[in-house]
């Protein structure tokens, strides 16, 4: 354990830096989430001369476990922020809109990153990223699924991109349209990727539109959980087949549903009894912003731009026509809720 602490020390150390800075470029510029700054530092960090030989050097122990480790703790006390009770309050009517606007994202994000033939598991973690919570989704499928560290870097830049680009473009489109703020409130929980991104967004619209944004957003997280088990299990599946055929190593089976994914759904059936008090809450609620904070960092720190770069138009045009859809079907769902309600 000793040695590990050493090992890891100077990339925890350089992760919770770019906490602390994260949260300072908030304070400053409030419409930018903490994690948006926290994978552009990251990114920045192992491309810029004096840093990069330290992240690829003496920081990557520690970093890989903020990418890992913290990813899935800060994915478990995610399940504080649902409780059963508000998902209740939208309506079934709206529940179900909600759900259609998530299986018609994913369907189409899968279809469009095949079709852009992008490699390795890349196609289903864009879908999870774009079509339920941005890189939490990104993160806590590629552990179920056991994906390469590599094939999520693209997936969790690129949905970083869309949803910092959403918080300014969707209160324009409000603006030019007269949209009324109900509407644009659903609008943003359906389709805006991150919680923090979602907040960004639909703030500025006021208090009714911010209310209905998040309740819209977290009843897309919920989704996270049956995903990331049917991912798991499917995945336990093949292994089977690949054992039976004669092609596969008797290893260790994946567990059938992840042990972050029961986690989470311990804390969301916790937080709907009503137990938990608020200042419990909000300090659950900042702990998991700077765990996922980090791990974003350690992710960002793992990008080297000039390999992206020479690769990147088929994910950079799959994410694009992503939004899109999903800004279209999270219109469309909006309305109809608001004429449905």
């Amino acid at each position: 354990m000793e040695r590990w602490i050493r090992r890891a020390r100077p990339g925890l150390l350089l992760a919770a830096t770019a906490v602390l800075v994260s949260f300072g470029l908030h304070w400053l510029v409030p419409a930018v989430p903490v994690m948006s700054f926290a994978v552009v530092l990251g990114i920045l960090a192992a491309n810029v001369p004096p840093t990069a030989a330290r992240i690829s050097g003496a920081g990557q122990p520690g970093l890989t476990f903020c990418a890992r480790t913290l990813m899935r703790a800060g994915i478990v006390l995610l399940g504080a922020r649902l409780a059963l009770s508000d998902l209740a309050e939208l309506g079934w009517f709206a529940l179900v809109l909600v759900v259609l606007v998530l299986l018609l994202a994913f369907a189409g994000t899968y279809l469009l990153a095949r079709w852009h033939r992008l490699p390795g598991d890349q196609p289903v973690l864009l879908a999870a990223g774009f079509a339920i919570c941005g890189a939490s989704a990104i993160g806590a499928i590629a552990a179920a699924r056991g994906s390469r560290a590599q094939d999520s870097l693209m997936p969790v830049a690129l949905v970083t991109l869309c949803g910092t680009l959403a918080i300014g473009v969707l209160p324009a489109v409000m603006a030019l349209t007269g949209m009324p703020a109900q509407v644009f409130g659903f609008w943003a929980g359906a389709s805006v990727h991150d919680v923090g991104q979602v907040v960004a967004t639909a703030q500025s619209a006021g208090t009714a539109a911010l209310t209905i944004a998040v309740v819209v957003k977290l009843a897309r997280v919920v989704m996270l959980a049956p995903l990331a088990a049917a991912v798991a299990v499917h995945r336990r599946h093949a292994a089977k087949a690949t054992r039976a055929r004669g092609t596969g190593s008797e290893g260790k089976q994946p567990p059938v549903v992840p042990l972050f994914i029961l986690g989470f759904l311990a804390l969301v059936l916790l937080r709907s009894t009503g137990w938990l008090p608020q200042p419990v809450l909000n300090g659950t609620a900042l702990v998991q912003e700077i765990l996922l904070a980090a791990a974003l960092f350690g992710l960002g720190s793992a990008v080297r731009l000039r390999e992206l770069l020479r690769s990147s138009l088929p994910a950079i045009s799959t994410a694009l026509l992503s939004w899109l859809l999903i800004a279209g079907l999270g219109l469309g769902a909006a309305w109809l809720a608001m004429a449905g309600g």
